[in-house]
């Protein structure tokens, strides 16, 4: 698991998959989440304005990414 530390209080789902390289843009990040192609939490998700809040476990890819705070 990768821990990705981010510096607000939450990320949006879209913003997280362009800060991670999982999607070059905004478009293509909304094909890859509305394809179902991402889990917050082991459950598929297609919203990507979705909050992502400390703790929270995205997976994609086959790869689990778990978001930390300071």
């Amino acid at each position: 698991m990768i821990e990705i530390k981010i510096e607000d209080e939450f990320i949006k789902l879209q913003q997280f998959l362009k800060y991670i390289d999982a999607a070059q843009t905004g478009g293509h990040a909304k094909i890859r989440i509305n394809d179902g192609n991402v889990k917050v939490n082991g459950e598929v998700e297609y919203q990507r304005g979705k909050k992502l809040y400390k703790n929270d476990i995205i997976e994609i890819d086959h790869e689990e990414f778990k978001i930390i705070t300071e």
